[in-house]
């Protein structure tokens, strides 16, 4: 833990201002929004400190996959109690992948459990309703995903970590009790609650994995806040 700690921090430190690249319009939305373009993340700061860890692997060359979370590279938000978190992984391995969620005093993992095997390029669910986990509104959750070659040498590790915090739902969104997913994915991009925004078009996507427009959408996000190698997974999956 104290490792796993210690190279957010070192991440942490570098300063990044929010990326926000221009995306193409989309068609309409499935899911019942609005036609029009695509979806628009509105940054509760902009130019906060980066709060996101890469995934690269770290002069591993391609013996090792490619690790990365679904999350802006400031603090994400959300509104649910026990959100759903969202990492890619480049491809499959049979290498340790470790899950870690910790609070904002880091003393204990909330969660900590090992997949032995894991399918790629794909994106994978952490489920903290199904880990009895719930969030306390404005704590700092830091999350990590790691690729873990050899338990004795961590600092081989292939890491990706993030924060996401839970705040108190936008009027927005309190006055959409109608909106369908498609269109609450939406609303929820625009108010800034990046992590409930993924997580319906992911869900969206689970129910309709052949739908390109959904791949689309989803590609968006991930382009305005620099994860290009995630939305061009979904963009091939549009084609």
């Amino acid at each position: 833990m104290q490792m796993l700690r210690t190279m957010i921090a070192a991440a942490c430190a570098m300063s990044a201002a929010a990326f926000l690249a221009h995306v193409p319009e989309a068609g309409a939305q499935a899911g019942g929004s609005s036609a029009g373009s695509a979806p628009v993340y509105t940054p509760p700061q902009r130019g906060a400190p980066s709060r996101r860890v890469g995934g690269s692997s770290r002069g591993a060359g391609d013996a090792l996959p490619a690790v990365m979370i679904l999350a802006p590279d400031h603090v994400g938000l959300t509104t649910s109690e026990s959100p759903s978190l969202y990492w890619y992984l480049s491809k499959p391995t049979t290498v340790r992948v470790e899950v870690t969620l910790v609070d904002e005093k880091g003393e204990t993992p909330l969660i900590e459990y090992a997949i032995e095997k894991a399918d790629g390029p794909a994106v994978h669910r952490v489920d903290l309703a199904k880990h009895n986990i719930k969030l306390k509104p404005n704590v700092d959750y830091q999350w990590s995903i790691s690729v873990v070659p050899n338990p004795s040498e961590r600092s081989n590790d292939v890491m990706a970590g993030g924060v996401v915090k839970r705040v108190a739902v936008p009027d927005a969104v309190r006055r959409a009790p109608g909106a369908s997913k498609g269109e609450l994915a939406r609303l929820s991009a625009s108010q800034g609650l990046w992590y409930d925004a993924i997580a319906l078009y992911s869900e969206l996507i689970e129910q309709s994995p052949k739908s390109a427009e959904l791949r689309r959408q989803r590609a968006a996000l991930l382009q305005q806040v620099g994860l290009k190698e995630i939305a061009e997974f979904d963009l091939r999956a549009s084609r």
